[in-house]
């Protein structure tokens, strides 16, 4: 007659199926989108979803030669209504949306230069642009960001 499982071990076969649902679920149920800014740099271009929906499509500034954008999936972590670069001369970076360290999505006056590289590695938006962006941050609690090459 095959003996129960071992109370660890029953422990561990609850904690195995439960994540294995949770998994299947998280694949079976549309994710809430909120908020999702996707920066495309090699097109200048930031494409603002949302709740999946395209909301927004806006030129921007990345980083210009010798200076880097990172790429990659990032969360907004500090919003800023009105900052100034510590590192480049108290510029002034209104409506910032910081997702990595010193890097941040922010409204810039050089409105003349949207759309080519330019930054040193921020992403700069006009101001009404970063304004609303900041906005709908503010709103939805958070933001993603994506950016690729």
């Amino acid at each position: 007659m095959p003996s129960a499982p071992e109370p660890s071990g029953l422990r561990r076969l609850t904690q195995a199926a439960g994540m294995a649902a949770l998994a299947l679920l998280a694949l079976a149920t549309p994710a809430s989108a909120g908020i999702v800014a996707r920066v495309d740099q090699s097109a200048q271009r930031m494409r603002v979803y949302v709740d999946g929906a395209l909301a927004y499509d806006w030129p921007v500034s990345t980083a210009r030669a010798g200076y880097v954008t990172p790429n990659g999936r990032f969360r907004v972590g500090r919003m800023e209504p009105f900052w100034r670069s510590r590192k480049y001369n108290g510029a002034p970076m209104p409506h910032a949306l910081f997702f990595r360290g010193g890097y941040a999505i922010h409204g810039t006056g050089d409105i003349g230069r949207l759309g080519r590289r330019a930054s040193h590695g921020c992403v700069r938006l006009s101001p009404s642009h970063a304004r609303a962006l900041f906005g709908l941050t503010a709103r939805h609690g958070g933001a993603q960001v994506s950016i690729v090459p």
